[in-house]
């Protein structure tokens, strides 16, 4: 008989065979709560600090779009100034990277000293994630996370200054976050008379000379507003991707604004894969001393280091206003969670109630109905409310026939800015700006502006240079991946005159800019790089860019004719003096008047090459031109050949020389 023999311990087994012998009671002592500032120290290229370069343009992008956007919701014409200060000007050339102190001040309304703390030491908090109202920021996170990104590089805090008052002192504070935590720890918190801060006026000679003419951080110009120091380990380096290159478009966006950059006084050697910025996109040191008529736009300015973008227009942006959620845009999850809220802090209200208070475009009407589509009432509570009717009030949403969202959220360019800001930063010959309506994606408003350069000092045997904004803010980075760039690809710029591979940008001097303004711009990261690819975004960036095509493709189908009659006209004028003269050697006929005869069939017959057009493109007549959306920069012609051998004085031909103007 066999012996029986007892089977082994199943715990015994295991722990003789594995290592792991941890209890689901040990694992659940483990767990704890992620710190939002924690998780985004370990995670920081999702913020757009993923290499020193980036991270050196990230600090100066998201500080300058907190002036922005404070100085616009206070009513106040933006004065900035950014200032890189180089910490290791002796570093060996082969460095990757270097100690910046980035100083960003504004003429804001500054911060009230009790929300310094929040705005600058704790992620995910501000005024602008829960409203529907377009502005630059939306998250909460930028500002804080920079100095975050320089306290863990460097382990230097950020340095605060704030005067709310103009009348009353500023505060001086230094404060660097607990990413343990998310909150601010504030190491120095005191008064002080100096702001602007003193030492920033001397930190170049350029700097030093623009603060002695009264022209950089004036405290005249600066009696109240905000400094913000951030210290960080970075890379400035010019060309594509730059400080430099984001604060020209800025500019371009922005030209209501006033920005005095001041460089380090080194920077990196150019990486291979870095281009530099087309020709037409150069600012104007080189021109600077050139004098400029009093009627010219303002362009951008070099002086001994320090540039300068002057404000090209004295109209701040339209006000914006808040809006609801629309019924459109809202999902079933959203809607119960709106029930509840409303239900806690209006204790008691109506299911009527509510659709007007927490939605746009419902009406009282539209109100009552609704309520009768899910068999209740008027008076029905909002505790009232079960789960299937809810699930039938979101049927409902879905169902009716509203009006869009209102528009008065949104604050577009214009397409008057549009073509100061592109004058300011671009040189061209054509320039042409379109503003579509405002349409709807998710029950959101958005608006779709697009402007275009053309000819002048761009480089002709490029591919088009494309920039993309979103609420007035240059995108810079994952242009493949951007709506923007799709459209741009996608739009069919043959039929406007111009070379285009299959599937690829257009050939030629070219620049392209497209806006979206919106209440929620949706990116695809959240480094706020690029637009997400929706199908009505998309469609409309596409018909702003036709627009603007059809106004260049009118231009130099112009244009074209009017130089082949020119050229013509060359012929004609090269011989007929020649023919005159020889005329009067024969038969003794006067060489001046035979001349002019002569000169006066020439010109009738290439009358084409006289005409100007206006700026649509179309052949100006006796009446004003409409100056609405285009601008066209004529040079001066040059002196007709062959006429000194009849008349001393040199003719002109062709155009005129014109100042641009947008009226």
């Amino acid at each position: 008989m066999t012996p029986v023999t007892a089977s082994p311990d199943p715990a015994k087994t295991r722990s003789k065979t594995s290592t792991r012998g941890a209890t689901a009671e040990e694992m659940a002592t483990r767990q704890r709560d992620i710190s939002v500032s924690e998780f985004f120290a370990k995670n920081r290229h999702l913020l757009g600090f993923d290499n020193p370069r980036k991270a050196l343009l990230t600090t100066v992008k998201e500080a300058v779009d907190n002036s922005l956007d404070a100085c616009e919701e206070a009513g106040i014409l933006p004065d900035l100034a950014v200032i890189i200060e180089d910490l290791q000007p002796d570093r060996p050339a082969t460095a990757k990277s270097s100690r910046y102190r980035v100083t960003i001040v504004d003429n804001g309304p500054g911060i009230v000293r009790k929300q310094v703390e929040n705005i600058f030491g704790r992620l995910l908090y501000g005024s602008k994630f829960h409203r529907l109202k377009m502005s630059r920021g939306q998250q909460g996170i930028g500002i804080s996370a920079a100095g975050m990104y320089g306290l863990i590089t460097t382990g230097r805090p950020m340095l605060i200054y704030t005067k709310p008052k103009a009348s009353q002192p500023a505060h001086h504070i230094e404060l660097a976050m607990n990413t343990k935590t998310n909150r601010a720890e504030v190491t120095i918190d005191e008064e002080t008379q100096d702001f602007p801060p003193q030492r920033l006026r001397a930190v170049s000679p350029g700097a030093r000379q623009l603060a002695s003419e009264g022209a950089f951080l004036a405290p005249t110009d600066f009696k109240t507003g905000t400094s913000v120091s951030i210290e960080l380990e970075g890379r400035y380096q010019k060309g594509r991707g730059s400080v430099d290159e984001f604060l020209e478009l800025t500019a371009i966006a922005n030209p209501h604004a006033r920005i005095v950059f001041v460089p380090p006084s080194r920077s990196s050697a150019d990486e291979e894969d870095v281009l530099p910025l087309p020709k037409g996109l150069q600012r104007g040191a080189e021109s600077a001393a050139t004098p400029v008529p009093p009627a010219a736009p303002a362009v951008t300015t070099e002086s001994n280091g320090v540039t300068i973008f002057p404000r090209a227009v004295h109209e701040l942006p339209p006000e914006t206003k808040e809006i609801q959620p629309h019924p459109k845009g809202i999902e079933l999850g959203i809607l119960l969670q709106m029930l509840k809220d409303y239900e806690a802090t209006e204790k008691g209200g109506t299911l009527f109630q509510f659709l007007q208070d927490r939605f746009c475009r419902i009406s009282a009407a539209t109100a009552s109905s609704m309520c009768s589509a899910i068999k209740v009432t008027s008076r029905t509570k909002v505790a009232d409310i079960e789960p299937r009717q809810a699930e039938a009030l979101f049927k409902q949403f879905e169902d009716a026939k509203l009006p869009p969202p209102p528009t008065d959220c949104l604050a577009p360019i214009g397409v008057r800015q549009l073509l100061a800001g592109m004058l300011k930063g671009v040189r061209a010959e054509f320039y042409a700006a379109s503003s579509r309506e405002a349409e709807v994606y998710r029950g959101r408003p958005f608006q779709i502006e697009a402007a275009i350069a053309f000819g002048g000092e761009l480089p002709g045997d490029e591919t088009a240079r494309v920039i993309r904004f979103a609420n007035r803010v240059p995108l810079l980075f994952q242009q493949s991946a951007c709506s923007s760039f799709k459209a741009v690809t996608e739009t069919a710029w043959k039929n406007y005159n111009l070379s285009q591979p299959k599937g690829s940008l257009p050939v030629g001097p070219l620049v392209i800019m497209i806006h979206m303004a919106s209440v929620w711009v949706p990116f695809t990261s959240e480094s706020k790089e690029a637009i997400a690819d929706y199908d009505e975004i998309r469609k409309e960036m596409k018909l702003a860019l036709m627009e603007c095509g059809r106004k260049l493709g009118t231009y130099l189908r112009k244009r074209q004719k009017m130089r082949r009659e020119s050229e013509r006209r060359d012929v004609f004028e090269r011989y007929i003096g020649e023919i005159a003269k020889a005329i009067n050697a024969i038969n003794g006929t006067d060489a001046k008047k035979l001349y002019d005869k002569l000169l006066e069939q020439a010109r009738q017959r290439t009358a084409v090459a006289d005409q100007q057009l206006d700026e649509d493109g179309k052949i100006v007549r006796d009446e004003e031109p409409d100056p609405d959306g285009v601008i066209i920069v004529t040079q001066p012609s040059t002196p007709v050949p062959g006429a000194a051998a009849i008349d001393g004085d040199a003719k002109r031909r062709g155009g005129k020389t014109e100042t641009p103007s947008l009226f």
